[in-house]
């Protein structure tokens, strides 16, 4: 007989692939990915919804709750064996080492958690173990990152929008607040823009001139995409230094202001690059 909890799974899991990392019910408008991890016991690879904490760099945070279960998810038990794990977002599949936080480094982590949303104090509070928090560092790899997507044209669109995604968390993350920029938020901001610059850099130094080689009349185009990225450089730089700032009205207005900028940006670059890239 199927287990409650494998079936939930399993329809978040199917949910989150055909629709690309979006899902509904519990999951929904949250950081959430797909981890695969190796059976301590079995060896076979199972996969479980998780949601995440951005921490800058190449790395994000999961927690292992269990809802406040007193016994650890099997996930975390498998990682402990097997740290070589996998992880979907719904635009990107990548390896990843997993590494439990420690000490202060859990601590802080943890707090910056609580900060972002009370319900893993909750968790906490229901259970005497101590909840781990892991770090899944990306494993670098050689050539272009695997994009679950069957097209250049399809992978354009579904990066444009995790990006939409994520600044509309972010923005909600930010009428919830108080009267200070919590130290979570910043690390999903910091996350964003860097995010953003290396998408922006990959598009400058790859896609760009392969375009303008097979494509000599989009010249003008891409001319006016570069400079829109040095422009949406700076709007990153100006958030950046704002971030410093504890007064979330001046934050929300530079998250503002690089929303309205980048969604004009990221409309103009699919009206005149999916086209060019259909046939590719």
């Amino acid at each position: 007989m199927p287990h409650p909890v494998q079936d939930f799974n399993q329809r978040i899991i199917d949910e989150f692939r055909a629709n690309h990392g979006r899902v509904g019910g519990p999951f929904e408008g949250g950081r959430l990915i797909l981890l695969t991890t190796t059976g301590a016991r079995t060896g076979a690879p199972h996969t479980t919804p998780v949601g995440y904490l951005p921490d800058g760099g190449d790395r994000i945070l999961v927690i292992a709750s269990a809802g406040g279960s007193p016994r650890h998810p099997d996930w975390y038990r498998n990682l402990l064996a097997h740290p070589h794990v996998t992880v979907e977002n719904g635009v990107f599949t990548y390896e990843a080492k997993a590494v439990v936080l420690a000490g202060e480094e859990r601590d802080r982590a943890f707090a910056r958690a609580v900060e972002s949303d009370r319900g893993w104090a909750g968790y906490q509070e229901k259970t005497d173990r101590v909840l781990p928090v892991i770090a899944l560092h990306e494993i670098a790899r050689p050539g272009p990152p695997n994009i679950n997507a069957s097209s250049p044209a399809e992978a354009i669109r579904l990066v444009h929008d995790a990006f939409r995604r994520e600044l509309a968390l972010i923005r909600r993350e930010m009428e919830s607040g108080t009267t200070t920029l919590g130290a979570q938020l910043r690390v999903n901001c910091l996350t964003f823009c860097q995010g953003l610059h290396n998408h922006h850099t990959g598009e400058d130094t790859a896609m760009f001139p392969f375009l303008a080689d097979r494509h000599p009349e989009a010249a003008p185009a891409l001319d006016r995409l570069r400079a829109e990225h040095e422009h949406i450089a700076t709007l990153v730089a100006e958030l950046r230094k704002t971030l410093a700032d504890p007064d979330l009205d001046t934050v929300r207005g530079e998250v503002d202001r690089l929303t309205s900028e980048l969604e004009a940006h990221l409309t103009y670059e699919e009206a005149q690059l999916i086209p060019l890239l259909g046939g590719v």
